[in-house]
């Protein structure tokens, strides 16, 4: 939710102050045919609030009883292993909003006149339920994991 709340106000705000829509080429690739769009960098900033959010939530709440490590330390995992799901969520809201895809999604139903016919956010919805699931395992087996208990071997002094 904090995902597409972020997005939706980004694609408002950079809508509202510069016109921008959010189709609209942010930048080229190098110099190719290909471009980062505007809805690509609405999802990055959507991804950085609510994957630090979801951190907190979790270490708060799902994965309380695990042993965890200092709020920093148990970050930079978990954003490493949000930034594969991410990765996998923009190539799938590209594939959504390209009209050329095989999967795009209709303009003729999804034509942005109301919120409900938003390409932008049926695309973000979908990319995030294709993401979550990997993400939540990957994070219960790595970032969240027991840390391997330390075995100690008393000798006899004798």
């Amino acid at each position: 939710m904090v995902n597409l709340a972020v997005a939706a106000l980004s694609k408002k705000i950079a809508g509202w102050t510069a016109g921008i829509h959010e189709s609209d080429a942010f930048m080229n690739l190098l110099g190719s045919a290909f471009h980062i769009r505007w809805y690509h960098v609405f999802m990055t900033i959507a991804f950085l609030v609510a994957n630090t959010w979801n951190y907190q939530l979790n270490r708060m709440w799902t994965f309380k009883t695990a042993t965890i490590v200092s709020w920093w330390r148990g970050f930079f995992p978990f954003l490493a292993t949000g930034l594969v799901a991410f990765i996998a969520s923009q190539v799938v809201a590209t594939l959504l909003m390209n009209e050329t895809s095989p999967i795009a999604l209709s303009s003729e139903i999804f034509d942005d006149s109301t919120g409900f016919r938003t390409k932008f956010y049926w695309a973000l919805v979908i990319s995030i339920l294709v993401s979550m699931p990997v993400n939540f395992i990957v994070n219960k087996y790595w970032t969240f994991k027991k840390p391997k208990s330390k075995v100690v071997v008393e000798t006899d002094p004798v």
